[in-house]
């Protein structure tokens, strides 16, 4: 099975909007469909609390008819045009669709922030974690739902294996990102994230990029777009990840990123699994 997981920064604008990063972004969702996956994972949909509008359906019908999708968006009390994601998955998946609730502190749970497919042999979910935000105002929240996420991951390994991926917006080790001396206190690279990343890992998962890839350096999932070089210096982050059981990472074949050209931002990363093992 082959999923790719993305960050996309609005589906509103990638879809309908005639800008330069625009365009970009509809050329990472045709290098995204040309490989053919299984499921898609698509985060920080920014779309209202009704989803998708006529509009947007006629386009992925026309651009993604060979999929079903689901989504979720922001709603009340959080605020609107926010978060969310969505998950489309090849016709003919009959998966158990589920949008939980973790008991994350704030306005978390109504952000828009999971979905989890139920497949027959597995787990299959995405996240879209809270930032902690500028000057780690919300790095309290972020803790607490670090340890909600990592609580609900564990119950569902409980009952089956479980593929996890989205943007955990955190850089795990100095090896994942490429100025780790100058982010010691920057969200997504403070103590407290890291270590509740391995908090997770210690659950029963594993990092499969890692587990493919080893201690390669340089491989990043996002460049920060304020930074006009950024890309072309590779002075990025990979804060997107693909965790799977730690019993199943056998059947991990490949995990890497995807190629999303001259577009900074996050690109997409894929997974291929044998899951029919």
């Amino acid at each position: 099975m082959k999923i790719i997981s993305w960050n996309i920064d609005s589906l509103n604008a990638a879809l309908t909007s005639d800008s330069s990063r625009a365009l970009m972004s509809r050329a990472v969702l045709a290098t995204i469909k040309n490989e053919d996956p299984d499921i898609i994972a698509i985060q920080e949909t920014k779309l209202p609390h009704n989803g998708p509008s006529k509009k947007h359906k006629e386009i992925l019908a026309e651009e993604f008819g060979d999929y079903d999708y689901v989504w979720v968006s922001s709603c009340e009390p959080a605020r609107k045009g926010y978060a969310g994601n969505m998950t489309f998955y090849k016709k003919g998946l009959m998966p158990l669709v589920t949008f939980p609730k973790i008991g994350a502190p704030d306005t978390m749970d109504f952000e828009g922030r999971i979905a989890t497919l139920e497949f027959e042999d597995f787990f299959f979910t995405q996240v879209y974690t809270p930032n902690a935000g500028n000057e780690l105002k919300r790095l309290p929240l972020r803790q607490i739902w670090d340890e909600k996420y990592a609580d609900y991951l564990e119950e569902l390994d409980k009952i089956k294996p479980v593929v996890a991926t989205g943007d955990f917006n955190v850089a795990h080790k100095e090896i994942d990102l490429a100025h780790p001396e100058n982010n010691r206190m920057s969200a997504g690279f403070t103590d407290e994230e890291r270590e509740g990343f391995t908090n997770l890992l210690n659950r029963g998962f594993i990092d499969s990029f890692r587990h493919i890839n080893g201690d390669v350096e340089g491989a990043y999932t996002w460049w920060a777009q304020r930074v006009k070089t950024s890309k072309i210096n590779n002075s990025g982050w990979r804060i997107d990840y693909f965790l799977v059981s730690d019993r199943i990472k056998d059947l991990v074949k490949d995990s890497k990123m995807v190629d999303s050209g001259e577009r900074q931002d996050h690109a997409p990363i894929l997974l291929n699994i044998d899951l029919e093992k």
